[in-house]
């Protein structure tokens, strides 16, 4: 994916936080190629390393911006931890948490356009209908509960939009990619194409293998001036409430409340040790 340029102007240092839909924010690297105030990091140690380096270098706010496409509410949840201790620790609040990049409803809309985009070019291709074209969207498996949701999308993407069918398969998952292939093919599809629900491009050797089976590998979910447009937004309303006094955390860590995880977690080095679990299907 080539990188988007993102204007972020003198407004504020951004920093991105990926989690499983974004290889663990190994494929954000190049939405920060052309900007120095953009920085691509994981959760955790690494998050909090940037936001203290990007304090002490300048005297711009702190952005960032948690890179879900919705199917990660543990991510947010996690970065509002870690800037919840790191702002605890520092100075004048200068530390704002944007919203995430998307939310299950933005994901729904997206693949909706990518399958109606990617049934029109697969069906071209080989000189089919549309009506032939099974979707089959692809992602790292995550856990149970995103899992899930990625189902539920799906099923949404299939009733909403224009393709007669839509799947899911995970990268090195149940279904994997070459079984999602398969299962499309037995009910009748003449062409299968792949979208994937994440940052990444669906490529692979999982992907080169169905491709050589028939499979289409229809690009990435999101052009670079989408991704543009949508960083834009999320950071200019996470520098305007920090300015009239909301940083944005308090709202970032009630993220998983109602996703259905019972899970156990540090609150990052502010726990120092302490480990505790909630169970956050209420």
């Amino acid at each position: 994916m080539s990188a988007p340029a993102v204007e972020l102007t003198a407004q504020a240092t951004v920093v991105l936080v990926g989690g499983h839909e974004s290889d663990r924010g190994e494929a954000l690297h190049a939405l920060a190629q052309d900007s120095p105030l953009t920085r691509a990091r994981a959760c955790g140690q690494e998050l909090e390393e940037a936001v203290r380096a990007a304090l002490i270098t300048s005297e711009l706010p702190v952005c960032v911006v948690p890179m879900t496409l919705g199917r990660d509410p543990e991510l947010v949840a996690d970065t509002a931890r870690t800037l919840a201790w790191v702002a605890r620790t520092t100075g004048p609040p200068r530390i704002a948490l944007a919203e995430p990049f998307g939310t299950a409803e933005h994901l729904i809309g997206w693949l909706r356009a990518a399958a109606g985009r990617a049934a029109v070019g697969a069906a071209g291709a080989a000189g089919a209908d549309p009506a032939d074209v099974a979707i089959l969207v692809t992602a790292n498996p995550a856990n149970p509960f995103d899992d899930a949701e990625l189902f539920r999308i799906a099923r949404l993407v299939q009733v909403q939009g224009r393709a007669p069918w839509v799947d899911v398969a995970f990268h090195g998952g149940d279904p994997d990619v070459q079984t999602g292939v398969d299962r499309c093919r037995r009910l009748g599809a003449r062409r299968v194409a792949l979208v994937p629900a994440g940052f990444a491009p669906a490529g692979g050797t999982e992907v080169a293998a169905a491709e050589a089976a028939g499979a289409v590998d229809a690009g990435p979910l999101l052009a670079p001036s989408a991704i543009s447009g949508v960083l834009a937004a999320r950071i200019q309303a996470a520098v305007d409430r920090l300015r009239a006094g909301d940083d944005g955390i308090a709202a970032g860590l009630d993220a998983e409340h109602g996703h259905g995880h019972t899970h156990s977690h540090t609150d990052g080095p502010a726990a120092r040790g302490h480990t505790h679990s909630h169970a956050s299907g209420h």
